[in-house]
């Protein structure tokens, strides 16, 4: 991690991240599911078993999440809005292994009726279960680049008219 101060990244702008990322998975795999189905219509009995839902249901968003918080500490969702998922001992970008468990963490977090994702709302360093049990944070900058305001004239004052 860079040296600078951060804060936990808390359920709002996390799920805004989840947004993005299943914006751009959908655009992604919405194609290809259609291609290799021969349209939207997924009906029968074998579609759920097939090698193209193995691959791009399951082996890809999981290579694909892993490889993001291993390489760049975030998924494009939160590149976006400068969160990092790290270590929650050390703040060091997470390895393979527990990016792994991170990631299939995420199916208890959900299971329960999603609880686990809520539990981000209720929890002092806003983790939720799959944080807990990978032993992750979500941070991003305290400070967020945002430029304080500045007027040209500082001795002019406006007037309530203005």
């Amino acid at each position: 991690m860079e040296d600078k101060t951060l804060e936990y990244a808390g359920f709002w702008v996390r799920f805004g991240a989840t947004c993005i990322d299943t914006f751009l998975f959908l655009l992604i795999t919405a194609p290809l599911l259609s291609w290799a189905y021969g349209g939207f219509t997924f009906a029968g009995s074998d579609s759920f078993f097939n090698v193209w839902n193995l691959l791009l249901n399951w082996i890809f968003p999981l290579s694909a999440t892993v490889a993001f918080w291993v390489y760049r500490s975030a998924t494009p969702g939160k590149m976006a809005l400068k969160l990092q998922v790290v270590d929650a001992g050390t703040g060091e970008p997470l390895s393979v292994s527990r990016s792994v468990l991170r990631y299939f963490a995420y199916y208890i977090s959900a299971f329960p009726l999603c609880l686990g994702f809520l539990w981000v709302a209720l929890n002092s360093k806003k983790q939720g279960w799959h944080d807990l049990i990978a032993r992750t944070v979500v941070v991003r900058p305290a400070d967020r680049g945002v430029q304080a305001v500045a007027f040209e004239d500082s001795a002019r004052k406006p007037t309530p008219e203005e």
